[in-house]
């Protein structure tokens, strides 16, 4: 898509001036004359790399502009408007990184395209899961509905996600401090000791050697550092593309204390959830499960969906495949069976999906209990090694007198 900019006279002779999106400008041209524009000039519109950056690189779609764009198109079009007037609202109301994506989705529906597939070309926005369900609630009607329940399973998640963030602010507090003040005593309060230390030559204790050694390390050879740091960081994504890797990293989260639990239950709630939202909105089974598979971030539950969905395509009940998985518990299948047998699949899902979510905020606040004491474990033995670091030569010093 293309910026133009243009100069035309509205219904009442008066001239206008804007910016128009379109793939060309000939369809910038007949987007101005359906609006009832008479134009006068259209010249391509060049975007600095100010603007550019700020529209783009360091713009986040968050959470929270996904939910409100999804409740409030669901709300204007329930309410009778057309997408294109409920988008032509929204875009203007919208934080500056959503503004740009929905003034594009915008100009792709008037161009003849239909919702689905705007959406679809943001995928760093709008994932499969949500294009699936826009598209289903498209083809058959009821795409207003369709976007009151992906609004209720967004907030959902929002609300999820919250919980869990919440959950570890007093842990990030902590370290962070324990960090700042182990930097503080590296760079500024280590260095000038050691002047003193070797103004009156002490003998040093080994935990105070390691510790100048760290200091002096800090201090001259930082960007080395920082460079190790960024290799690092580097080698650890190209390693995560490694499928071997990442399922062996998934096995040992998933065997940690607590950890692991809390990882199982936030799979199984965004596994169950999405399900149930996709079954309930008509999309078949096998088209369901390779939608949700793709969604889950976990090697192990994706090839677990994955082998579900071939025996689901074998002609086997969806409560029968997972049964012949170890990755799901046994409530799963059991619950599964008796939404199959009732035709209320996705009623069943959803308040396993609620269940699930109980059990993974009980892991969130295991999780904080069993943190909190360790971290005033590491705090201490933090501050003991600097009071032996730091004291101790102090006192060697004394002692000499």
């Amino acid at each position: 898509m293309e910026k133009f900019a243009y100069k035309a006279k509205d219904s009442r002779g008066e001239t206008v001036k804007g910016v128009v999106e379109a793939k060309d400008e000939k369809r910038a041209a007949k987007i101005l004359q359906e609006k009832g524009l008479l134009v006068i000039s259209l010249k391509p519109k060049k975007e600095g790399l100010i603007n550019e950056l700020r529209g783009g690189v360091f713009t986040r779609i968050s959470l929270g502009d996904k939910v409100n764009f999804t409740r409030q198109l669901s709300t204007m079009i329930t309410a009778g408007l057309r997408v294109t007037e409920a988008l032509e609202i929204l875009e203007s109301q919208a934080s500056p990184g959503m503004k740009r994506i929905v003034g594009e989705i915008l100009r792709d529906v008037e161009g003849g395209g239909d919702l689905a597939s705007s959406l679809e070309k943001h995928p760093e926005v709008f994932d499969q899961v949500y294009v699936a369900l826009i598209r289903a609630g498209e083809a058959a009607g009821v795409l207003e509905k369709v976007l009151a329940r992906l609004a209720d399973n967004l907030e959902k998640q929002k609300e999820f996600q919250s919980k869990m963030r919440g959950a570890m602010v007093y842990p990030a507090i902590v370290i962070s401090g324990m960090v700042l003040v182990a930097g503080i005593m590296i760079i500024f309060v280590i260095p000038k000791m050691t002047a003193i230390y070797e103004e009156f030559q002490a003998e040093l204790p080994a935990p105070t050697k390691f510790l100048l050694g760290i200091s002096k390390f800090a201090t001259s050879f930082w960007w080395l550092g920082l460079m190790i740091i960024f290799g690092l960081l580097v080698g650890l994504k190209i390693v995560f593309k490694n499928p071997i890797f990442r399922r062996q990293y998934d096995q040992i989260l998933f065997k940690l204390p607590i950890i692991g639990n809390l990882r199982q239950k936030k799979m199984l709630t965004e596994f169950t959830r999405t399900l149930g939202l996709l079954v309930g909105t008509g999309i078949l089974i096998v088209d369901a499960l390779r939608i949700v598979r793709r969604s889950l971030g976990s090697v192990i539950y994706e090839k677990a969906v994955e082998d579900a969905g071939k025996e689901v395509e074998k002609g086997f009940g969806l409560a029968m495949a997972l049964a012949q998985t170890e990755t799901f518990p046994p409530i799963l299948p059991q619950m599964i069976a008796v939404g199959e047998e009732t035709g209320k699949l996705d009623e069943v899902l959803s308040r396993v999906s609620a269940y699930f979510e109980q059990e993974a905020e009980t892991a969130v606040k295991g999780l904080t209990t069993a943190i909190e004491p360790l971290i005033m474990i590491i705090l201490g033995i933090g501050v003991g090694f600097l009071i032996i670091a730091v004291i101790m030569p102090i006192y060697n010093l004394t002692s000499q007198f």
